[in-house]
């Protein structure tokens, strides 16, 4: 038999449920300042999705695309693949010694950025030929997977995923619970991206 505690425990969470959830329709972009761009997204969002309305879409054309760098996370001072490339040539170094006198690989063991940048769009393409090339796509993501758990921001000290825009979470959110099916395209790496997307954003590497 429930005790006097149970039942008003259970009749609380039975009237605060929907009570919450009232509030989470009534606001679904509770991080947004109540600013013509938030109503815009909102306006956007109803009238696409009301039947009845001139510009309904029906759920199977409901499509929302996004940038990731920038857009649903932070781009500065670089983007963040950068930072995944710098640390897998560290991590690599050991197996090309020849690294030590080899640019770009030289400067960035050196701490040397400004070295890295002299080397210009040959070394970019060295530095990542060397660190996202050789292994296959399922060792590839498994070692994205491991450096977004572990890695941590040069300025900021958290994981990479601490810097991701809360604004654009509740918009992706958002435009799920009225079904749209939301995608990235960018200009970062696709398999580095559909590496930790899903867990991130909600968004499986398919739609990536």
């Amino acid at each position: 038999m429930k005790t006097l505690y149970q039942l008003l425990l259970a009749s609380f969470l039975f009237i605060a449920l929907p009570a919450h959830q009232a509030l989470a329709e009534a606001d679904p972009l509770p991080s947004w300042s109540d600013t013509a761009t938030k109503s815009s997204i909102t306006r956007f969002v109803e009238k696409t999705t009301t039947e009845g309305s001139p510009d309904f879409i029906a759920p199977s054309d409901r499509i929302a695309v996004f940038d990731n760098d920038g857009t649903l996370w932070a781009e500065k001072p670089v983007p963040f693949q950068l930072f995944f490339a710098l640390d897998r040539v560290k991590a690599l170094a050991p197996q090309h010694p020849e690294w030590k006198s080899k640019e770009p690989f030289r400067s960035i063991l050196k701490g040397d950025m400004k070295g890295l940048e002299a080397s210009g769009e040959k070394g970019v393409v060295a530095l990542l030929a060397a660190t996202h090339a050789g292994v296959s796509t399922e060792e590839f993501n498994a070692i994205v997977k491991d450096w977004i758990k572990t890695a941590r921001h040069p300025k900021y000290k958290g994981p990479y995923t601490d810097y991701v825009y809360q604004p654009m979470l509740e918009v992706l959110s958002y435009l799920r619970s009225k079904g749209y099916k939301t995608f990235i395209v960018s200009g970062g790496g696709v398999e580095f991206m559909r590496a930790f997307a899903e867990e991130t954003y909600g968004i499986p590497p398919e739609q990536v």
